[in-house]
């Protein structure tokens, strides 16, 4: 068995990995870094273009973002955060693509309007009320908002098509929202690693165990397909970027801050139009509100995609229950992460969420007529012969376990780290993507927080990122320089 001493080892190949890979790249050209894929090819799981949204959240267009109170009130506070980290990510962009480090930005991002649409007195009443919350803010101070239905027929043509004017409606809309190929931007990024001197990626390579010597070491058993051998990697540090194969490698692990966590794994499936004279009469991504019980993830969306460098059409997603971590994963996944440690929370928040089992394996089984009823609530004309099924990535929510093994089943992304630094991991989806190098940065803040007391590493971090350490929503004028360069590099103005 051959063995390999690295100062990185990044498991998995999707956007996460690619992205730490990249800031360390930035930071330490010197650090001997190895990335370990379990598929033939890089960013071919979530972050595939056809197994997620692909929109850049910036908190602009979702409604679960902004729950409304029992008095009636709208609160914005996670989608100023969302907003905040947003802007960090196009930041980033924006660096490696001054520098050459990306490919010109089309190929990856490209400018698609974000809308919020609702129908009803009820969600037209709510969504004034989120805009005039959003609005005091300079992170929304460009939304803008109508009932007016010719303007919105300017917006969305197809949404607005032969709708009944009698019911009211209205939307919300930033112009300059994103599309991203998170599959492309990983390429990218990988491509680019792939140049360094002191980096390796090893595709067709599956981590088996790992385990941490008394040097504080790990060492990570990992199985290469194509010659059907074992190797060892010894690394002072590991990045767990499966994922939902993540989950099983933390538990694997053994480091008492995986304990308690537990996954609650979730399918999606969108609708793919067909018609290219269809595709090409919307231009937006518009995003409804989810039906009651739904997960945030199964948020209806009609969305204008670019995919490889074509254009598509999707709506969706339709959520369903799966017992798959991983969209080549296996059915035992779920049964196989359930542990002494996780056992109660696993149960508890099985018992709490009995409602939206019931949800997602009623949506699993719903009949193509039924998928066209849900699709026709944006778009009246849709006809079933102008669209095929096609199966997005899989997502495992975070279940966390709190006092007396009560679990909670958490919607957003969850940052594990050993108390030594020395391993770490991104559990759970949405905002997910969006929002990597900020979460990459509280990795690097957590596990290099020796080498980021230097002055070398915090001015590269700025250099990279210039509002590093300052809050965008207390610093309007910051906001408004980072912001104005982000659209002219990227595209979006």
């Amino acid at each position: 068995m051959s063995v390999t001493h690295v100062d990185v080892l990044l498991v998995g190949g999707g956007v996460m990995s690619a992205t730490l890979g990249t800031l360390l790249a930035q930071l330490a050209p010197e650090l001997k870094m190895v990335m370990v894929e379990r598929l033939d090819q890089v960013a071919h799981e979530s972050t595939d273009g056809w197994s997620n949204a692909g929109t850049g959240h910036a908190g602009y267009c979702e409604l679960n973002y902004t729950p409304q109170a029992a008095d009636g009130s709208v609160e914005v506070k996670r989608a100023l955060a969302i907003n905040a980290d947003f802007e960090v990510t196009l930041q980033f962009l924006s660096y490696l693509v001054e520098r050459g480090l990306l490919p010109p930005p089309a190929t990856f991002i490209n400018r698609v309007p974000h809308l919020s649409f609702v129908w009803g007195e009820e969600d037209v009443t709510f969504l004034r009320k989120r805009y005039e919350a959003m609005r005091r803010h300079a992170q929304f101070s460009d939304m803008q908002f109508s009932d007016d239905p010719d303007v919105l027929r300017q917006w969305m043509p197809l949404v607005m098509a032969q709708r009944d004017v009698s019911q009211p409606v209205a939307a919300t809309r930033v112009e300059y929202g994103s599309d991203i190929d998170f599959g492309a931007l990983t390429r990218g990024m990988v491509e680019t690693l792939k140049r360094q001197p002191n980096f390796n990626l090893l595709l067709e390579h599956s981590v088996r165990s790992l385990e941490q010597d008394k040097h504080g070491h790990w060492h990570v058993h990992v199985h290469d397909r194509a010659s059907n051998k074992s190797k060892t990697f010894v690394s002072r540090f590991v990045f767990l970027g499966a994922g939902g194969g993540a989950l099983p490698l933390l538990q694997k692990s053994g480091i008492p801050e995986s304990k308690g966590y537990g996954g609650f794994p979730v399918s999606g499936q969108w609708l793919i139009c067909n018609d290219p004279e269809i595709v090409q009469q919307h231009h937006a991504k518009v995003y409804g509100k989810a039906p009651l019980g739904a997960p945030p993830m199964s948020v209806p969306h009609l969305d204008t995609r670019i995919i490889n460098g074509q254009r598509a059409l999707l709506f969706g997603p339709y959520a369903g229950f799966t017992t798959k971590f991983l969209k080549q994963g296996s059915y035992l996944d779920l049964l196989k992460s359930v542990s002494p440690f996780n056992l109660k929370p696993m149960m508890s928040a099985g018992w709490s969420n009995v409602d939206l089992t019931r949800y997602l394996i009623g949506e699993a089984l719903q009949s193509p007529k039924q998928r066209n009823k849900a699709l026709r609530n944006i778009y009246p004309q849709a006809h079933v012969r102008d669209w095929s099924l096609a199966n997005a990535g899989k997502r495992v929510q975070v279940i966390k376990g709190y006092d007396k093994g009560v679990g909670k089943l958490e919607f957003g992304t969850e940052v594990v780290v050993a108390q030594d630094g020395t391993l770490a991991t991104l559990l759970g989806a949405s905002p997910g993507a969006s929002i990597a190098p900020p979460a990459m940065i509280q990795i690097i803040e957590r596990c290099f927080a020796d080498k980021l007391k230097a002055d070398e590493w915090q001015q590269r971090l700025r250099e990279m990122m210039p509002s590093y350490g300052v809050s965008l929503t207390e610093e309007p004028e910051l906001l408004a320089k980072v912001r104005g360069r982000n659209l002219r590099v990227l595209g979006l103005g």
